[in-house]
C-alpha cells in the first residue's frame, strides 16, 4: 500500500513536468510571430532564421523560465507558511510581502529612480533601483513580524493578523505616496504594480534561480519538521524540533524567495494559495510530496496564466497578475466558506 502511495505521487510529479514542457513548447510557438515546432527546436539549437532565434532566446524563453521560477517560488512559500502557521490562508500575499514591495517600488519612483518618459510611454530607465527598493520593502514586513513574534511571543494566528496589519499599513503609505506623485510617477507606480513576466531577462532569471534552489533544498531537508510543525507545536517539540527557531527561519526564507520574485516581476497574487491547496486536496498534506508537487503546480499555473495573458487579446498583453487574481479570488472565498463550515 505504501508503495502505491509513493508511486501515485511520483507519477503526478512526472505528469506535472510533462505538462510544463508541453505548455512551454506551446508558449514558444505562439505569439505575434508564430513559429512551428520545427522552427522552435532549430532556434533552440541556434539554427534557422535570425528572427526565430532572437524571438525564442531573447523574448519567449526568458519569460517562460521566469514564469516557472516565480510560480515555483510563490507556491513553495505558500505551502511552507501554511504549515508553520497552521493556517490555510497564510500566503506571501496575506503576510504583507507583496504590499511591502509595492511600497518600496513607489518610494523609489517618487524619489526619481527608475522611470522616464519616451514618446508618450513610461519606460524603465534604471530598473535595479526599483528592484532594490521593492526587495527591501518586501523584506521589511517579514522582519517586523518575525521581530514581534520573537520579542512578544506571538502565536501563529497572531502572526497572520500582524501580516494583515502590515499589509494595511503599506497600502496606506503607498496611497499617500501616490497622492503626492505627478502624472508620470503615478503611471509608473501603476505600471509596476501589474505583474509582468516580460521584465526579467537571463540575468534576473539566474538571480531568482540562485535564490530558489538553496531554499527549496532547505525545506526538502526539513520536510519532517514541517510535517510535525503543521500538526502542532507539542508534536514538533516532542520529536526535538526547535519550533520557534524553525518557524522564524522558515518565515524569513519564504519571504526572501517571494521578495526576490516580486521585486523583478511585480505583484502576482494567489499562486501561493491555489497550488498548495490543490495538491492537498488531491494528494494530502505530507510535506515530503507537498513541497515538490506544489512547486511544480505553481510553475504550471503561472505558465498557463501568462500564456493566456499573452494570447487572449493579442497583440495586447494582459498583466498576468490580473489573470491569477481572477483564479485566486474564488479560491480564497471558497476556503473562507469551508473554514466557517468546519466550525
Amino acid at each position: 500500500m505504501y508503495e502505491g502511495y509513493v508511486r501515485k505521487r511520483t507519477l503526478a510529479a512526472f505528469g506535472l513536468l510533462f505538462l510544463i514542457f508541453l505548455v512551454s513548447l506551446f508558449s514558444l510557438m505562439k505569439g505575434a510571430y508564430p513559429l512551428s515546432s520545427r522552427e522552435v527546436f532549430n532556434a533552440l539549437l541556434g539554427k534557422g532564421s535570425r528572427a526565430a532565434v532572437y524571438t525564442v532566446w531573447n523574448i519567449r524563453l526568458p519569460r517562460i523560465v521566469a514564469a516557472v521560477l516565480v510560480g515555483a517560488s510563490l507556491a513553495l512559500s505558500g505551502a511552507v507558511l501554511q504549515g508553520i502557521l497552521r493556517n490555510p490562508l497564510a500566503t506571501p500575499f496575506t503576510m504583507g510581502v507583496s504590499h511591502g514591495a509595492m511600497f518600496g517600488a513607489s518610494l523609489a519612483i517618487i524619489l526619481g529612480a527608475g522611470y522616464a518618459e519616451s514618446s508618450g510611454r513610461v519606460v524603465v530607465d534604471n530598473p535595479y533601483a526599483i528592484v532594490l527598493f521593492a526587495f527591501m520593502g518586501a523584506m521589511l514586513s517579514t522582519i517586523v513580524i518575525v521581530s514581534l513574534a520573537k520579542l512578544k511571543g506571538l502565536s501563529p494566528q497572531a502572526m497572520i493578523l500582524a501580516g494583515v496589519a502590515m499589509s494595511s499599513l503599506f497600502m496606506a503609505m503607498t496611497t499617500l505616496i501616490q497622492y503626492f506623485a505627478n502624472e508620470l510617477q503615478l503611471a509608473a507606480m501603476v505600471y509596476w504594480s501589474f505583474g509582468d513576466l516580460g521584465r526579467p531577462y537571463w540575468r534576473e532569471d539566474l538571480i531568482m534561480l540562485v535564490s530558489f534552489i538553496p531554499t527549496l533544498g532547505y525545506f526538502l531537508a526539513k520536510r519532517w519538521d514541517l510535517n510535525a510543525t503543521s500538526i502542532g507545536d507539542e508534536v514538533a517539540l516532542s520529536i526535538g524540533v526547535e519550533v520557534d527557531k524553525f518557524r522564524m527561519i522558515s518565515a524569513i526564507l519564504s519571504a526572501y524567495i517571494t521578495a526576490v520574485s516580486v521585486a523583478f516581476v511585480g505583484v502576482i497574487g494567489f499562486i501561493g494559495l491555489i497550488a498548495p491547496h490543490a495538491i492537498r486536496l488531491m494528494f494530502g498534506g505530507d510535506y515530503r510530496f507537498l513541497i515538490p508537487l506544489s512547486t511544480l503546480l505553481g510553475s504550471l499555473i503561472l505558465l498557463v496564466a501568462d500564456t493566456f495573458a499573452r494570447l487572449a487579446f493579442s497583440p495586447m498583453i494582459l498583466p498576468v497578475g490580473v489573470v491569477t487574481s481572477f483564479l485566486g479570488a474564488p479560491t480564497f472565498l471558497y476556503l473562507l466558506i469551508k473554514m466557517e463550515g468546519a466550525r
